[in-house]
């Protein structure tokens, strides 16, 4: 059975307009529809509790951030199978639930899967935070297919083959639960941004698979949190993205690999800098300053380089972006 957990923090007006839309597309039969209220402050309790009583709510004390918060959503689901963690700002439509599902059971050695994701705002693009399947390159750099930096494609089916990715989007990502159990889950001390490319390194070092299933479709509005250029949002990234290749790095590459990126961001803030922008800039260096204090705690590393072994993180996005003009993931064949 599959458990679609919603988590939320006072997102009373997103969860007025798009829940009725995931109970709308996802039969009872096909999964149960559960919302994880992170501490909310706002009217989101009153709303599900008047408005949405089939749906089963579970309330806790505290924004524990969509790490923490989806932690302990999965630690309770253990009636669950596999699991959808699904942005509150997303709406799928008909048949996503059962092909994610059909998927799934049919690929056993698959940890991870999600849909083709398009904007909700643009419906002929695909939607900034996972499009039909994400990658890493070289550096740590996500993108994706439909996406690449801020670059959206119009979606016209040259995606619509399920693929092997580095990542699925944290914005409705299908988990087999005892999988993310097993290799820890989110990471909380990313509080939010990057923890789902984490989780699917984690899932892939640990021998599994992750997949797009573009069958599979789903709409998301994105930037509900925190806009693009939000220093707090910058920060996140930033300094989680420098977490991430230093934990799921081997000794004999983490340093240099480490080094060049430091050397990319350096090269960041110089332009926030340049453009007057210091309050990015000032987040860069509090990245960079918070990464250095919490890398300590991160003592186990792996032996296997992923990076090094798959041909789409052996790319250099910045080169094939900025030098090649290559803004569309078929070019970059």
């Amino acid at each position: 059975m599959t458990a679609v957990i919603i988590l939320n923090w006072n997102g009373e007006r997103l969860l007025a307009e798009y829940l009725p839309e995931v109970l709308r597309t996802t039969p009872p039969e096909a999964a149960r529809v559960i919302v994880a209220d992170n501490g909310s402050t706002d009217g989101s309790v009153k709303l599900l509790k008047e408005r949405f009583p089939e749906v089963e709510l579970w309330a806790f004390d505290n924004n524990f951030g969509f790490a923490g918060g989806y932690n302990r959503a999965l630690a309770m689901a253990a009636a669950y199978d596999t699991v959808v963690l699904l942005n509150s700002d997303v709406a799928p439509e008909a048949g996503w639930i059962e092909e994610l599902n059909a998927y799934m059971a049919a690929h056993p050695d698959t940890a991870a899967c999600q849909p083709k994701i398009l904007s909700r705002r643009r419906p002929e693009e695909f939607e900034y935070a996972g499009a039909a399947g994400g990658y890493i390159d070289c550096n740590g750099y996500p993108y994706c297919r439909g996406r690449i930096f801020s670059t959206c494609e119009r979606d016209e089916g040259q995606y619509d083959s399920e693929a092997d990715v580095f990542w699925a989007s944290g914005a409705c990502l299908m988990v087999r639960r005892e999988l993310y159990l097993q290799v820890g889950g989110l990471d909380e001390a990313f509080f939010a941004h990057m923890e789902e490319i984490d989780l699917c390194w984690r899932l892939q070092l640990a021998g599994y698979r992750i997949a797009a299933v573009p069958s599979a479709r789903v709409r998301h509005l994105g930037g509900g949190s925190l806009p693009a250029e939000n220093p707090r949002k910058t920060y996140l990234n930033f300094r989680n993205n420098l977490l991430m290749l230093h934990k799921n790095l081997p000794d004999s590459s983490r340093g240099r690999k480490l080094f060049r990126r430091m050397v990319l961001d350096g090269v960041a803030w110089v332009r926030f800098v340049v453009s007057l922008d210091f309050a990015n800039a000032s987040a860069i260096f509090k990245a960079h300053r918070d990464f250095r204090k919490m890398r300590p705690a991160y003592t186990s590393h792996p032996s296997a380089d992923l990076l090094d072994e798959r041909a789409e993180s052996r790319r250099n996005i910045l080169a094939d972006y900025y030098l090649r003009g290559r803004r569309r993931f078929s070019s970059l064949r």
